[in-house]
């Protein structure tokens, strides 16, 4: 019996599997392919796990030299989990366009001191939130800049968005946002980008973005005590693959940063990098079971005790769940026959036609009962998806660090009236 399938009959199917030892892994790739002196923030959007997030915070078993990954959040659940991992509130970065006055005040008083804000009327909800706390908080300038530079399947930039102030609007209310009070503006914020589609891009990227932000400061004078140059590191979701590595990342940024800001070494400004999905993907597997197999006027449909409610909810965007999933043979090895793929549409157990992971999917003959498992599903699985659509349970997230459990935990919701 394969361990996955061990993990099935123990804690039940479907089922998350993080493996800390992964998660860890990609932690040191990436802070060796920053320079040194480069922050990293985690976002927690991508897995807000605290057994993961407390891999991240700082690294064990020699899997990095000491520096401690910050956290990046966007409400007060994702702060509460950063808080639960042993994170800093004084490191950790506040984002998103929509704070209300009420996440704002819990997050002030939990300590935070950091927020990324994306226009004038949300730098002053901000201050306004500081003010009544009696402190002053640091504010990031998240820009939109005009112009773009590598292709993604996702940009963040030049298009109208709900992200960023308008690169072109900043001198007109420049005024305005150094006089909010209860804030100070600390520097920018600029994420342009998500999951690159090569090293080149990603290179090419962030040349953009840090040209953008050293121009905005020589001519409007803004203030760059932080730059926070986002992230756009990629990983394969959903289908087998190996995380990328970024051999030439370290040189290029090192070379950017020099020639824009010359004194970043010495930390004026300091340089944060972002990432989520790129640290936690490769880390996870979704364990699922065939529950039927049906004929349907000539096409095959596999169906799986795993649907839209436990994977790929953000699909419903059109941006994150590829046409079809894949499974993960080594994983399946011992359970199923790998010698003959046929073509099936993989869909989960829910009452609805949207309910489909994939439409004409090279799969082993597979029977009910086979366990099967879904590669590079760390990021943007349980949390990302429909938990609550019919009323199914939430899976089990097992975590692992070698062969050891470390834990294993479901998320519930109560109904409570009042």
């Amino acid at each position: 019996m394969s361990r996955n399938a061990d993990l099935a009959r123990r804690f039940g199917s479907p089922l998350y599997v993080y493996d800390l030892d992964r998660v860890t892994a990609a932690r040191r790739d990436l802070f060796a392919a920053l320079p040194d002196g480069v922050a990293l923030y985690f976002s927690f959007k991508a897995n807000p796990h605290p057994e993961i997030a407390r891999a991240l915070r700082v690294a064990e078993n020699g899997a990095g030299d000491g520096r401690v990954c910050r956290a990046e959040v966007s409400s007060t659940g994702e702060l509460a989990a950063a808080m639960d991992a042993g994170f800093d509130a004084a490191d950790v970065l506040y984002t998103g366009p929509g704070k209300t006055n009420g996440e704002l005040t819990a997050a002030i008083a939990t300590g935070v001191r950091v927020f990324s804000v994306e226009s004038l009327s949300d730098l002053r909800h901000v201050g306004a939130a500081a003010t009544g706390h009696g402190v002053t908080v640091d504010c990031l300038l998240r820009v939109n800049s005009a112009s773009t530079s590598s292709s993604t399947s996702i940009r963040m930039t030049g298009t109208p968005s709900q992200f960023g102030l308008d690169s072109e609007t900043l001198p007109e209310i420049l005024a305005e946002l150094r006089d909010v009070p209860g804030t100070r503006l600390a520097g920018m914020h600029l994420f342009s980008l998500s999951n690159a589609q090569d090293e080149a891009s990603l290179i090419a990227e962030f040349r953009h973005t840090i040209s953008v932000a050293a121009d905005l400061h020589r001519r409007l004078g803004l203030p760059v005590r932080l730059l926070d140059i986002g992230g756009g590191f990629a990983a394969p979701y959903l289908v087998p693959g190996d995380r990328p590595v970024y051999p030439g990342l370290r040189s290029a940024l090192a070379a950017t940063l020099d020639e824009h800001f010359p004194d970043w070494r010495t930390g004026t400004p300091e340089v944060a990098c972002e990432s989520g999905r790129h640290l936690v993907g490769d880390g996870g597997q979704l364990v699922c079971t065939v529950v039927n197999v049906k004929e349907s006027r000539g096409q095959r449909f596999v169906i799986l005790d795993a649907g839209i409610n436990i994977l790929g909810g953000m699909s419903g965007l059109g941006r994150l769940l590829p046409v079809t999933v894949g499974f993960d043979e080594e994983a399946m090895a011992g359970e199923v026959d790998l010698g003959r793929l046929e073509t099936a549409n993989l869909v989960g157990p829910l009452c609805t036609p949207g309910d489909i992971l994939g439409r004409g999917v090279p799969a082993p003959a597979l029977s009910p009962g086979d366990v099967v498992t879904i590669p590079n599903a760390g990021a943007y699985g349980v949390t990302a998806s429909l938990l609550m659509f019919l009323g199914r349970p939430a899976p089990v997230e097992v975590i692992l660090r070698g062969d050891e459990v470390v834990s294993a935990s479901r998320i519930e919701f109560h109904r409570k009236y009042e």
